[in-house]
C-alpha cells in the first residue's frame, strides 16, 4: 500500500493490479485531492483484496492428462497424491527419482527424459512444475494461461491457478483446508488435528452411509421422508451407535 501512496502523490499514472475490478488510479494534482482519494482508494483496494477468495472444488481427473515437470522429491509427492485419481501422468524432467522411475516401470507414470518444451502442454488438464529454474517456470505459466491449462508452479502463488490444502484422507472422506496462502502453518496444524479427530472409522462408516443412501433412494417416500432418513442416518448420535456395534463385533471374533 506504502508504494501505491507514494505514486500517487508524485502525480504518476500507475496500474495498481492487472486485476480490471481494481482498475487505474487517477491522476492526483492537489493535496486536497491526494489526501481525500489516499483514504478511499485504500479501502477500494484492500476491498478489492478481500473479495478474491479461491474457490474450493475438488476435480475429476480419470482419464485426464496431468503433467509434472520436475523429477525430484516434490515432485514425487505431487504425483503420489494423483496417483489414485485415474489421471494420465506424464513426467517431463532428465532425471527423476528412483520412485518415480519405478512408477515408470510398473506403466503407473509415462517418464520423458528431457528437458521441458512447450509442447508438451498440448492436451494436458493441469501443470505441476517444480524445478530448479525460475525461467522455465515463468515460460510454463506464460504457455499454460495461453492454452487454458491449469497450473501450479510450486511455491509460487503469483504463478498458480490452483493451490495445494492440507488434506485428511478418511476412505472417500476427505477434508481439504486452505488458508489462502495466508498462513500454511496453520493449516498443516488444523490438519493434525482433524487426523486425530477423524479416524480410519470415519472411513468405514462413510461406505455403510453410501450403501445406506442407495437403499433409502430406492425406497417409495417422498423426498423429505428420504432426506430426513438420510441426514438422520449422518448424524452424531448415529455414529456413536456405529461405533458401539463395530466394537462390538470386535470383541466377538
Amino acid at each position: 500500500m506504502r508504494k501505491v501512496v507514494l505514486a500517487v502523490r508524485f502525480g504518476l499514472l500507475i496500474q495498481t493490479y492487472r486485476n480490471p475490478f481494481i482498475g487505474v488510479l487517477s491522476l492526483l494534482e492537489s493535496e486536497d485531492e491526494y489526501r481525500t482519494r489516499t483514504f478511499v482508494l485504500s479501502v477500494r483496494i484492500e476491498n478489492a483484496v478481500q473479495t478474491m477468495r479461491l474457490f474450493p472444488l475438488f476435480l475429476k481427473l480419470n482419464g485426464r492428462r496431468c503433467l509434472i515437470v520436475g523429477g525430484g522429491k516434490i515432485s514425487e509427492g505431487k504425483i503420489a497424491g494423483l496417483l489414485s485419481t485415474g489421471a494420465k501422468i506424464r513426467v517431463v524432467s532428465p532425471e527423476v527419482t528412483p520412485a518415480i522411475a519405478m512408477w515408470h516401470q510398473n506403466r503407473r507414470v509415462q517418464w520423458v527424459k528431457r528437458e521441458f518444451q512447450k509442447t508438451d502442454l498440448a492436451g494436458a488438464y493441469l501443470v505441476i512444475a517444480a524445478t530448479t529454474s525460475a525461467d522455465v517456470h515463468r515460460v510454463i505459466y506464460r504457455e499454460a494461461r495461453r492454452r487454458g491449462v491449469l497450473c501450479n508452479i510450486v511455491d509460487v502463488p503469483e504463478l498458480c491457478d490452483f493451490y495445494y490444502g492440507s488434506v485428511v484422507r478418511r476412505g472417500d472422506l476427505q477434508i481439504a483446508i486452505s488458508t489462502s496462502g495466508a498462513s500454511p502453518s496453520l493449516a498443516k496444524r488444523l490438519r493434525r488435528k482433524f487426523e486425530v479427530e477423524f479416524g480410519d472409522e470415519y472411513g468405514h462408516w462413510l461406505r455403510t452411509l453410501a450403501e445406506g443412501r442407495r437403499k433409502v433412494r430406492e425406497r417409495d417416500l417422498s423426498a423429505l421422508e428420504k432426506m430426513r432418513l438420510l441426514e438422520q442416518s449422518a448424524s452424531e448420535s448415529a455414529f456413536l451407535e456405529y461405533q458401539r456395534k463395530s466394537k462390538g463385533k470386535k470383541r466377538r471374533s
